[in-house]
């Protein structure tokens, strides 16, 4: 998997983790660096794309109608521009394609800070692959899983945004180890196997889950680095907690 962007600090890397085909306003996150390819299908799994069919984040089917990803890889966008793969190992073929009707950004979220970095897409029509459940533990030592179709070198702008879903086994990490400004409650410093794998660009928006008693259950949304390092996987990645945000995720969704 590629992994995030870092750039001259916190801010920069986010707003470089969706640059690969964002907006003017915002730019990419890497893909999973030290991954593997995908060995079982994720129906959940949601691969947002310009209607180029150019992928530019991540993301996770939480309800039939709503998938949920970073709110910077929708900020500056118009949902006319978006269309979500859903189900699909594949980025280019296979599962389910949807438009964007709309998007649900939370309001603490700043793009010239860091924090909250969580979004709904509301799909035109319902999907029928089945939802990702939320998970519940978040735990320093629980292990994860993430997912993604980012960069799978770790330079800026190195490689291409790989064809088939790439997965990093990894695990949560104490937040001290995530440099940028962490919050501690809402957050997920997650851990770089080896010191050189985890998410990079294009990696943003993309699940963090974890199995648990033989189901995954969603843990996390890919946000930026823990460190201000323009190339990957030299430290922990930060994941925006999707377990934190839970009753906002329930509020905003609709069966």
């Amino acid at each position: 998997m590629g992994r995030l962007c870092r750039a001259a600090g916190a801010l920069a890397a986010i707003l470089m983790l969706a640059c690969a085909t964002a907006a003017p306003a915002v730019a990419t996150q890497p893909g999973i660096v030290g991954g593997e390819d995908a060995d079982e299908p994720y129906p959940f799994i949601v691969s947002l794309q310009l209607s180029s069919g150019e992928h530019f984040c991540g993301a996770s089917l939480v309800t039939p109608d709503s998938v949920l990803t970073a709110a910077h890889c929708v900020q500056g966008r118009e949902p006319a521009e978006v269309t979500a793969r859903i189900g699909s190992n594949d980025r280019t073929a296979g599962g389910e394609t949807r438009r964007a009707a709309g998007f649900v950004v939370h309001r603490a979220y700043d793009p010239d800070g860091a924090g909250a970095d969580i979004a709904l897409v509301r799909l035109a029509e319902p999907a029928t692959p089945a939802p990702i459940p939320l998970g519940s533990d978040t735990s320093a030592g629980t292990a994860t899983r993430i997912l993604g179709w980012g960069q799978t070198c770790p330079a800026e702008g190195c490689g291409q945004s790989p064809v088939t879903l790439q997965q990093l086994d990894t695990s949560i990490v104490d937040g001290s180890r995530c440099e940028s400004a962490f919050d501690h409650a809402a957050e997920l410093c997650t851990d770089n196997p080896g010191g050189d794998s985890g998410a990079c660009y294009g990696d943003s928006g993309g699940p963090e889950i974890a199995r648990v008693d033989g189901t995954w259950r969603l843990l996390g949304v890919s946000s930026r680095p823990g460190n201000d390092d323009a190339k990957c996987a030299t430290a922990p990645s930060i994941y925006t907690s999707a377990v934190a945000y839970g009753t906002w995720i329930t509020s905003h969704t609709r069966e």
